[in-house]
């Protein structure tokens, strides 16, 4: 619809500027008079001149001025004067001049009218011809592989210097890079290269980045395309771009495809809703007959990024076709400080900025957090008509991409300012009692998010197993707001729901997956089940009694109960402090490390 009106509207232009054509040979500039007023002028003797173009009398003044009008067909133009009244001696004083029309305004007016619907007609007739040519077109290359091409010419390259951490994943994909470059160094030892590299890692740990330093590093052709992209409503349609994709690549060998998220397409096999022969599977069979069918050639490699390995069909992963799976863990601290340091390259830090805090800050964050929280607090640096970004900036923006923007229209009534306070004050003394706890960095009752307050806790260094000790003590302060309020209030408020529920959910697991129930074992219990819909898991199997199952509820509540106990010991032995921090936050809303610390000794 928008193209047809695209064309009405150039049509329609074209027609006001043959208007506009056709205008230039009429004479706007002159006064159009009666042939009566004429004479009348001529008897005057104000005409100096009379022009005569067939029908058409231009007359010009003694003055200069220029009129003109029209006279009868097929009588002369002194005839029709003499009738009118026009005096002879008058006439014979002005000087008459006949001309001929211009050819071309002759044929503009005669054959224009007659030829113009034509046009139209042969106009309209061939955007109909052309509209169906390309609809054909598109029939044919509905099939064709929506692989592109990667040109990176003229935008800033992305190589592996600039790809902090990752130090395993660049060597693994460094050796096809190599390989690529210089096949003879292997082919002398009898190596083939790996047809197939899977990148796995969790959502923003740069798996697209690494392949976009591969683009720019291995000097070959890159095609690279989303799983998605296979996959159409028509049956067939996928395995036929697949194909399309190979052969493509194959002409450029040597060559890299690179498929993001393959899970898309490559999911296991008859472990979704909607039959077994689905155009998904399709389009994964012809992938895996592709990679490693009768007819392959070393000199392609196929690359594929997923942050879902576990749904994958066994058939992809199995060597030969997927021969390496590079793992891309979390950034470590000092991996987080390199890429706080790339993204600030271009930023303006004031002298006092120290990244390596910042990175001690930020468990957990991978590089696409960590990207994004150095934009968001050059963001609130400008803000603030600052001209450097502060330490303090990229503190708020820790807090802001853990928990959102500050809420201060959100206001607390006097009494739950005081509820919050006592709750935040409950969950920072205990985590400070306790000898496996984290250390407190921030507590604060301004909302942020949908938490009313927040108490910021962060190790001090990278863990990557967590002990029993460690959960109990996590349980102990999860619930030490929920003691705080119902020591100091004798009540309780919805204030501690997201509490229960972390705490109740890490108990479960803490029985059920970790095996760490004295009295259940090291049993865990419950699967998961392999039906997967939307690339998630419709629920869990469960694969026990129910005595076990009430052993389960003993077993959490037990923990539960047992960290609840936790909390309230510590609260009622440093009541005092207690108050002194819920106090104190009541003035200051926001306590940073060193204040709180200097509360608690």
């Amino acid at each position: 619809m928008k193209v047809a009106l695209k064309y009405i509207l150039i049509i329609f232009v074209s027609l006001l500027v043959l208007a506009a054509f056709v205008s230039l040979f009429q004479s706007p500039d002159k006064t159009v008079v009666p042939l009566s007023e004429l004479v009348s002028k001529i008897n005057a003797g104000e005409v100096e001149s009379i022009t005569v173009k067939e029908d058409l009398l231009e007359i010009k003044l003694a003055g200069g001025e220029l009129l003109e009008t029209k006279k009868e067909t097929s009588v002369s133009a002194f005839e029709t004067l003499a009738n009118l009244g026009a005096e002879q001696d008058k006439l014979s004083a002005v000087s008459v001049e006949v001309k001929d029309a211009s050819g071309f305004a002759v044929i503009v007016r005669s054959v224009l009218p007659i030829v113009l619907p034509f046009l139209l007609i042969l106009l309209i007739f061939w955007f109909m011809f052309s509209k169906a040519q390309q609809g054909s077109m598109q029939a044919l290359s509905f099939g064709k592989s929506k692989a592109r091409l990667a040109n990176l010419d003229g935008k800033k390259k992305v190589m592996f210097k600039d790809v902090a951490g990752l130090i395993e994943a660049k060597e693994e994909i460094s050796e096809v890079v190599e390989f690529l470059k210089d096949p003879q160094k292997f082919h002398k030892l009898g190596a083939r290269i790996p047809r197939g590299i899977m990148l796995v890692g969790s959502p923003g740990t740069g798996k697209t980045l690494l392949a976009k330093a591969v683009a720019n590093e291995a000097n070959v052709p890159f095609y690279f395309v989303s799983g998605s992209e296979f996959v159409e409503m028509f049956v067939g349609v996928g395995a036929s771009r697949v194909k399309d994709t190979f052969e493509l690549a194959k002409k450029t060998a040597p060559s890299i495809i690179f498929v993001d998220e393959i899970d898309a397409v490559g999911r296991h096999r008859g472990a979704g809703l909607g039959g077994g022969h689905d155009e998904r599977e399709q389009t994964l069979n012809q992938i895996l007959v592709e990679m490693d069918g009768f007819d392959t050639k070393d000199s392609v490699i196929i690359m594929a990024a997923t942050n879902r390995p576990d749904i994958l069909d066994p058939a992809l992963l199995r060597p030969g076709r997927f021969d390496r799976r590079v793992i891309l863990d979390e950034p470590s601290m000092s991996d987080r400080e390199a890429i706080l340091k790339i993204h600030a390259l271009e930023k303006p830090l004031a002298k006092e900025v120290n990244l390596k805090v910042v990175a001690e800050r930020t468990p957990g964050f991978s590089g696409a957090d960590l990207a994004n929280l150095v934009n968001e607090a050059a963001i609130l640096a400008a803000r603030k008509n600052q001209r450097e970004v502060r330490q303090i900036d990229l503190f708020q923006s820790i807090e802001k991409v853990i928990l959102g923007p500050e809420r201060r229209s959100h206001i607390l009534s006097k009494k739950e300012k005081e509820i919050t306070a006592y709750h935040e004050a409950g969950h920072a003394l205990v985590a400070v009692s306790l000898p496996h706890s984290d250390p407190v960095h921030k507590v604060s009752i301004v909302s942020r998010g949908r938490a009313g307050g927040y108490t910021l806790k962060l190790p001090s260094e990278d863990k990557h197993m967590r002990s029993k000790a460690e959960f109990e003590s996590e349980l102990a302060v999860l619930l030490g707001g929920y003691a705080a309020e119902k020591s100091i209030f004798k009540d309780t408020t919805t204030g501690a729901t997201n509490d229960l529920k972390v705490a109740s959910d890490l108990a479960r697991k803490m029985v059920t997956q970790f095996g760490m129930s004295d009295k259940l074992g090291p049993i865990t219990y419950g699967e998961k089940d392999e039906l997967v819909f939307l690339g998630k898991e419709m629920g869990h199997t469960k694969n026990y009694s129910e005595t076990i199952a009430f052993q389960i509820d003993s077993e959490v509540k037990k923990l539960v109960s047992k960290g609840l106990a936790t909390a309230k010991k510590v609260l009622t032995q440093k009541l005092e402090t207690l108050h002194k921090i819920a106090r104190e936050l009541i003035t200051k809303e926001t306590l940073e490390q060193k204040e709180f610390y200097a509360l608690v000794g």
